[in-house]
C-alpha cells in the first residue's frame, strides 16, 4: 500500500478520527482485517473491498462523529480517507433534517386527460388546465426548486426549437447522459416536441469504472444510432470520448445551452400515438443491453393501469429517490406523475445513498402518500440509520409502498415493516410489485391496503420437480417467496413449461405476458424480437414464477437458473447463503452454471470478492462457504473462486450480471484487477483514435 503523506495541524486530527472510524469499520465487516496497513490513500474499494453501500455507512458515520455534512456527490467522489478529509475541510456542521411539516400543495380534483393519445398532448392539456399549478419539486444542496407547468412547457418549447435549429430530425435519436436535475424534464419533453426520440442513459458513478460505463454506453448509442449527446460541462469529457466511439454520434452539448437560448416556437412536428416515445435499453442483468421501444400509446396505457389501481386521491403526493434514466423512475414516479396531475417531490439518488434517512424525511415533511423502491433501498434504511438520526419521523401519511424493480425478499419486508412501525408505517402500505420494461414498467400489483403475502414451501419437491407445495410442518429450510398479485387492469399473463404448455396451479413456468402496455420489439435487432415473441400477442418475461390462489409469485431469471444433477439451483438463494460468511459482502457474490460436457450437466460456480487475505484465511472461507451451502441447501459448489475487490460486475440498478460473469469465467478473465482511471482513459482514447481514422 502506498506511504501517507502527513497532515499538519486541524487535518492531522481529522485524519486520524476518520481513519479510526474506516478502521472500526472494515474491523466488523471482517473481524481477520490487517487494518493496521490501512493509511491515507488506501483504495477502500479496491484493496480493502468496501463496496458503495460500506462506504456510504463510513460516511454517515463520520458525519455523526465530526458533526460535520459532507457535500452532496461525496459517495460517488471518494476512493480513500485522504479524500474524504479533504471534503471534510470547510464542510458546514452536521444539520439536522428538516423535520418541519412543508406547505400544503394545492387540492384540486381534476377532470382525467383519458382523451390524450401522446405526451406532447398530455403537456399541452395541464398548460391549459392549470399552468401555474406545481408540477414537481426537486430537493437539492441548493434548497426546494419548484417546476411548474408553464414553466416545464416554456422550457421543453425552447429545447425543442433549439434542437431543430441542430438540425434534428424526427425519428432521430437524442441521448439524455443527466443526473437528477431540473434540466432533465423540460430536456426529455422538448425531445419529443421535435418528434425526436429520448435515449436516457446513466452518468458514469465513479472514475475508476470510466471504461465500462464508455464501452457499454457506446454499443448503446450505436445500436439507437444517436445523433446528438446532452450532458452537463461535468460530463464532457466522457460525451466526447462516445462521440469519438460512434459514427452516427453528430455532436455532444450541454443542456443548459438549450434551455438558455431564446424563446422561439419549435416547428410543429405530428406525434401519432405508435410512434417511439423513447427507447428504454434494459441494464444487462442477463446479456447484452437491449433497446425496449416504447410508443405513446404503451406508455399512456400503463400509466393509466397504473392510476387504477392506485385508486389515486386529490390529496396523493409521490415522493422518489429514484434515478430518472431507469424506468421506474422516469416512468412510475415522474411521467405518471404528471399525468395524474399529482406533485412529485424529488430527490437525487446520490443523496439516497448518501443518506438514506434524507428518502424518509422527505415523506415525513411533504406528507408522502405515494412512494417505490427495490428491495436494496429497504436494507439500505434498515443498515444505515439510526435511531438518532430518525427522532421525530412520522411515516403515518403512506398509504402505498411499492417494492419491485429487483427480487422482493420477505426477510426485507419484515424486518422493515417492524422496525418503521414505531415511526407510524402501516404493514398494509407495503405492496409487493413486478414489471420489466417489455411490459413499459408495472405488470403485477398485490392488492393495495393489504400488505405483503408471503408464501412458505417446501424446498425438495421445488428444486426437483418445480412444485411449489405449502410448507404445513415448519421445515427449517422452506423456502419463501412474496406474491407480487395479479396483472395491471388490461393485462394478461400465463405460466407456461418449456414446450409451450400451461401449467397448473403451483407448478412453476415460465411467465408470459401481453396487452397494450407490451413493447413491439427492441430496436434494430430482430433476432431478439423474435425470441421474445411466442405468437398471439404473447411475449416471453424470461421470469419464473407460480400462480397460487390467483396470485403470482416470481421465483428466478429462467437464464440464470443452474440445473445440476436433476435439481433446480436460485443463483439468488445461493449468494444470500454465501454472502453470510464473515468477510463476504452481499452483492458481491455471484452464482453461475456452466455446462460441463464430461457429467452431461451443469457444474455451480461461485465466485466472491474477498480482498486482502492471505492463503491461510482464503481457505477458512473457502471452507465456511462449503459449510453454509451443505447445511443450508445440501449442496456444494463445483468451483469457488475469491476475487480482489471490483471484481463482480453489476448492472447500474445493482444487478448481478451474471452472463457477463460466466462470459469472463469461460474467457479466463475472471479475477483481474481493473486498471486505473488513467490508463482506462487512455485506452479509451487510442480506440476512439482508431475508430475515427
Amino acid at each position: 500500500m502506498p506511504q501517507t503523506t502527513d497532515a499538519s495541524g486541524p487535518d492531522e486530527e481529522l485524519q486520524r478520527r476518520v481513519l479510526d472510524l474506516t478502521r472500526a469499520l472494515w474491523q466488523e465487516i471482517d473481524p481477520r482485517a490487517a487494518t493496521a496497513g490501512l493509511d491515507a490513500h488506501t483504495s477502500l474499494q479496491r484493496e480493502i473491498g468496501l463496496d458503495s453501500l460500506a462506504r456510504a455507512e463510513l460516511l454517515l458515520r463520520v458525519e455523526r462523529a465530526l458533526d460535520r455534512r459532507l457535500p452532496a456527490g461525496a459517495l460517488a467522489e471518494i476512493d480513500c480517507v485522504h479524500d474524504i478529509v479533504q471534503r471534510l475541510r470547510g464542510a458546514a456542521p452536521g444539520a439536522a433534517p428538516a423535520t418541519a411539516r412543508a406547505a400544503t400543495f394545492e387540492r384540486v380534483p381534476e377532470a382525467s386527460p383519458r382523451h390524450v393519445r401522446t405526451l406532447p398532448e398530455l403537456l399541452q392539456w395541464h398548460v391549459r388546465m392549470h399552468a401555474e399549478r406545481v408540477q414537481l419539486v426537486l430537493l437539492s444542496e441548493a434548497g426546494e426548486q419548484p417546476l411548474r407547468y408553464a414553466q416545464l412547457q416554456q422550457g421543453a418549447s425552447r429545447v425543442a426549437a433549439w434542437l431543430q435549429r441542430r438540425g434534428v430530425e424526427p425519428g432521430q435519436a437524442v441521448a439524455l447522459m443527466l443526473p437528477t436535475c431540473m434540466a432533465y424534464f423540460p430536456a426529455y419533453l422538448g425531445i419529443l416536441l421535435a418528434g425526436a426520440v429520448p435515449i436516457p442513459i446513466y452518468p458514469p458513478a465513479r472514475p475508476q469504472e470510466v471504461e465500462d460505463h464508455v464501452r457499454r454506453h457506446a454499443a448503446i448509442l450505436d445500436n439507437a444510432q444517436a445523433v446528438l449527446l446532452l450532458g452537463t460541462p461535468q460530463l464532457m469529457p466522457v460525451a466526447r470520448l462516445l462521440r469519438a466511439l460512434v459514427p452516427s454520434l453528430r455532436g455532444v452539448a450541454d443542456v443548459q445551452d438549450g434551455l438558455r437560448g431564446p424563446q422561439r416556437a419549435a416547428r410543429p412536428v405530428p406525434v401519432e400515438p405508435g410512434d417511439t416515445a423513447f427507447i428504454q435499453y434494459t441494464s444487462g442483468s442477463t446479456g447484452a443491453p437491449k433497446g425496449v421501444v416504447l410508443s405513446h400509446a404503451n406508455l399512456l396505457a400503463n400509466i393509466r393501469a397504473i392510476g387504477q389501481v392506485a385508486g389515486l386521491r386529490d390529496d396523493d403526493v409521490f415522493v422518489s429517490w429514484l434515478p430518472l434514466y431507469h424506468d421506474m423512475g422516469l416512468i412510475a414516479a415522474w411521467l405518471a406523475s404528471l399525468y395524474h396531475a399529482r406533485p412529485l417531490v424529488l430527490l437525487s439518488p446520490t443523496d439516497f445513498l448518501q443518506r438514506p434517512q434524507a428518502w424518509l424525511w422527505a415523506i415525513h415533511r411533504w406528507r408522502g402518500t405515494l412512494s417505490a423502491a427495490p428491495n436494496f433501498a429497504f436494507e439500505l434504511c434498515l443498515r444505515h440509520t439510526d435511531e438518532a438520526a430518525l427522532r421525530g419521523l412520522d411515516l403515518g401519511s403512506l398509504r402505498l409502498l411499492v417494492s419491485g424493480a429487483e427480487p422482493v425478499r420477505a426477510a426485507t419486508l419484515e424486518r422493515f415493516a417492524e422496525r418503521f412501525a414505531r415511526y407510524g408505517l402501516r404493514r398494509q402500505a407495503l405492496t409487493p410489485a413486478y414489471g420489466l420494461a417489455e411490459c413499459t414498467v408495472g405488470l403485477l400489483v398485490s392488492p393495495t391496503g393489504r400488505g405483503p403475502r408471503i408464501d412458505s414451501i417446501r424446498r425438495e419437491p421445488f428444486v426437483r420437480e418445480r412444485r411449489a407445495e405449502p410448507d404445513a410442518a415448519g421445515e427449517p429450510h422452506a423456502l419463501r417467496f412474496v406474491s407480487c398479485g395479479q396483472p395491471l387492469p388490461g393485462h394478461e399473463v400465463r405460466l407456461v413449461d418449456a414446450q409451450g404448455r400451461e401449467v397448473g396451479e403451483r407448478i412453476e413456468g415460465m411467465l408470459q405476458f401481453r396487452g397494450p402496455s407490451a413493447t413491439a420489439g427492441y430496436w434494430r435487432n430482430p433476432e431478439r424480437t423474435r425470441e421474445l415473441q411466442r405468437g398471439d400477442g404473447w411475449l416471453d418475461s424470461g421470469d419464473l414464477a407460480y400462480r397460487a390462489d390467483g396470485e403470482y409469485f416470481l421465483t428466478g431469471r429462467a437464464k440464470d437458473l443452474i440445473i445440476r444433477g436433476g435439481r433446480h439451483l436460485d443463483p439468488e438463494e445461493i449468494e444470500d447463503v454465501v454472502a453470510e460468511v464473515p468477510g463476504l459482502h452481499a452483492g458481491r457474490v455471484v452464482a453461475f452454471g456452466v455446462s460441463d460436457p464430461r457429467s452431461g450437466t451443469e457444474r455451480l460456480v461461485i465466485a466472491a470478492e474477498v480482498p486482502g487475505l492471505d492463503p491461510a484465511m482464503r481457505a477458512a472461507v473457502h471452507a465456511r462457504m462449503a459449510e453454509r451451502l451443505a447445511g443450508r441447501l445440501g449442496e456444494g459448489a463445483d468451483e469457488v473462486l475469491l476475487l480482489p475487490a471490483g471484481s463482480v460486475l453489476k448492472t447500474p440498478s445493482g444487478k448481478q450480471r451474471r452472463a457477463a460473469m460466466r462470459e469472463l469465467y469461460l474467457g479466463g478473465g475472471l479475477g483481474r484487477p481493473p486498471p486505473g482511471a488513467r490508463w482506462q482513459l487512455a485506452r479509451l482514447g487510442a480506440a476512439a483514435l482508431v475508430a475515427r481514422a
